[in-house]
């Protein structure tokens, strides 16, 4: 935690902004790459995503209030950032984010950066059948191995709230994948 107040003050100060910020791609990038990968699914959209989201990390540093871990702020950031993509290019497309999103997976196997089988893609297209928030949720439990209490400070919900999701996703996700 130390370290982490360390790289917050480097980060607030002027002369040291530019090398701190340096150091916070170098730690957080992969993390975040995969977390947004997550959300939008293309690598293109997470490419861009994870640029805004570092964009917005760079310039509003000096509001982050240490209220939460910074590693929760910025997944916060990079979370809102993929909802947003997703929200835009439905309006665009003037289609539903569910439409989007199918679009993203049905790409999937075409995708150069995706070194995925078909059960994976199954897995992907099950958990795109999720509300938002299970989505969310699940992939940051699963996926990013999370705990309840940080997945609580990043979506700013409750633990309890969080569990009952989690366990509701995991059943619909073992529906889906058992069915046919």
């Amino acid at each position: 935690m130390t370290d982490e107040l360390d790289l917050i003050s480097r980060l607030k100060d002027k002369a040291t902004k530019d090398d701190a910020f340096r150091e916070l791609l170098k730690l957080y990038k992969e993390r975040l790459y995969w977390h947004i990968r997550k959300i939008v699914i293309s690598h293109d959209d997470a490419d861009d995503v994870l640029q805004n989201t570092f964009i917005k990390i760079f310039r509003n540093i000096d509001k982050f209030k240490g209220d939460s871990k910074l590693f929760s702020w910025m997944y916060r950031i990079a979370t809102n950032e993929s909802i947003t993509l997703i929200n835009k290019n439905a309006k665009r497309l003037q289609i539903s984010n569910e439409e989007v999103q199918d679009k993203a997976i049905n790409n999937l196997a075409a995708d150069v950066y995706f070194e995925g089988n078909e059960i994976q893609i199954k897995l992907q297209k099950a958990i795109s059948t999720l509300p938002e928030k299970q989505k969310l949720v699940f992939n940051m439990k699963y996926f990013d191995d999370l705990k309840y209490k940080e997945i609580a400070e990043i979506l700013e919900t409750s633990e309890g709230a969080l569990k009952t999701s989690y366990h509701i996703a995991v059943k619909k996700i073992e529906a889906y994948l058992t069915s046919d």
